[in-house]
């Protein structure tokens, strides 16, 4: 969300970040919106500056028991009063048009990060561990989920649909235990605190970090008007909602392990099998909450958190700067994390961090006040550490053998109840 002062004093800038992200110039169009606004505000402001001289003249009037003037001065205050009154509601119309221009445009990307269209643009920025090489046709996790008789699509379409799936005896387990190591590592090694957060939200609270209202379509909402979270970003990052925090409290890191439900709604036809893309999937969200002037160190410490997940797992990924054109709505600046899939003989997107500057701080209210007592907004970061699902396939697909059985990575043995290996029951 964009402060319209800002914007009138930096409307050069404004547009040429815009521009960077493939868009039209808006500033021109918002200070058009802004100003009519504002000269509506001075008439008002004007019309109640003569009421109250009006009512101040009616009682000289009186007093001089002059009741022609008297009476000519109350029926212009009556007209007054209701000049302001419809005035205040078209005030607020007005109002209401600059905020939900301002609404749907995204944050605009750092200096740092590269100009490009489309995912083409993106730089990679390191890859760690190399593929393995198979000695045979490696399968795609579905293949190997639905052959050991773990993953079961075809139920899950029969009670919810496409885009979900049944996960049954050690791939369920895998599956949590996934989750766990994670959470482990995140408040064990790297600090941040483990939350359980609501999983249905508000307006407000999915206003605050971007989703609603421009990606009202990507989300589910029940009949009562909550909004099931896409990730755990929304409830955790609205926890400094409307709160002036001491600039000792920052950084604030906070993890938690949630079910998250997207629609998809722009997915038709990708991925259409398997795990990848559904309606239904568990992630392991990092947020943090800082200072303006350390959340450019906080985004790359959150980048490697999510890292070493995958460096204890020992799976091959690649960190990639996203273009300008690539990055999400509310981010000025974005790591994706690829994870090796030799199934699909790519590198897929398995993480997400983020950071978004004062962007959801403003939409949200949230601020610090510094040593020298003066307030201003905080800085947000989030990212996927890591989304379970797809780690579960990249397992699934690295450590696949021969026979069709997966061996299960020394880090997740002591969650596994000590079971080295997932095989097709006898």
């Amino acid at each position: 969300m964009f402060d319209i002062k800002w914007i009138r004093d930096n409307s050069e800038d404004f547009d040429a970040g815009l521009k960077s992200r493939g868009l039209e110039p808006l500033a021109e169009k918002l200070l058009a919106l802004d100003d009519a606004r504002r000269q509506h505000v001075t008439k008002l402001q004007d019309a109640q500056s003569r009421r109250n001289a009006a009512s101040k003249e009616i009682g000289k009037a009186k007093g001089a028991k002059d009741e022609a003037l008297a009476a000519k001065l109350m029926a212009e205050v009556a007209d007054l009063k209701e000049v302001i009154q419809s005035g205040e509601e078209e005030e607020r119309q007005l109002t209401k048009a600059v905020d939900d221009a301002l609404a749907v445009i995204p944050n605009l990307p750092r200096e740092d990060v590269p100009v490009g269209r489309d995912e083409k643009g993106n730089t990679e920025v390191r890859r760690v561990g190399e593929p393995r090489k198979f000695n045979f046709q490696p399968k795609q996790h579905f293949e190997l989920g639905e052959a050991l008789g773990l993953m079961d699509f075809e139920t899950a379409t029969k009670v919810s649909g496409a885009r979900f799936v049944f996960l049954k005896g050690a791939l369920a387990r895998l599956d949590r235990a996934l989750g766990s190591f994670m959470l482990d590592l995140h408040t064990g090694t790297f600090g941040y605190t483990e939350t359980n957060p609501p999983l249905l939200v508000r307006d407000d609270a999915a206003y605050g970090t971007g989703n609603l209202p421009k990606f009202s379509e990507d989300l589910f909402q029940t009949t009562n008007g909550y909004w099931l979270i896409p990730t755990a970003e929304v409830s955790l990052t609205n926890v400094v909602r409307d709160r002036i925090l001491d600039e000792a409290e920052l950084p604030m890191r906070m993890t938690a392990w949630t079910p998250c439900f997207r629609s998809e709604a722009g997915a038709a036809g990708r991925d259409t099998r398997g795990m990848i893309r559904q309606h239904q999937f568990s992630k392991v969200e990092l947020v943090s909450i800082t200072s303006p002037e350390t959340s450019g160190d906080e985004h790359e410490r959150m980048t490697n958190c999510a890292e070493d997940v995958l460096r204890r797992l020992g799976l091959p990924f690649r960190t990639m700067l996203l273009c300008t054109g690539d990055m999400g709505f509310a981010s000025r600046k974005t790591y994706d994390i690829e994870v090796w899939l030799p199934g699909q003989d790519a590198y897929r997107e398995i993480s997400s961090c983020s950071v978004c500057g004062d962007f959801q701080a403003r939409r949200m209210g949230a601020r610090f006040r510094g040593a020298d007592g003066k307030t201003q907004f905080v800085h947000t970061l989030n990212g996927s550490g890591l989304a379970v699902g797809r780690t579960l396939v990249a397992v699934l697909e690295n450590y696949q053998q021969a026979d069709g059985s997966v061996i299960i990575p020394e880090a997740l043995q002591p969650y596994m109840g000590g079971l080295t290996k997932i095989e097709k029951a006898g």
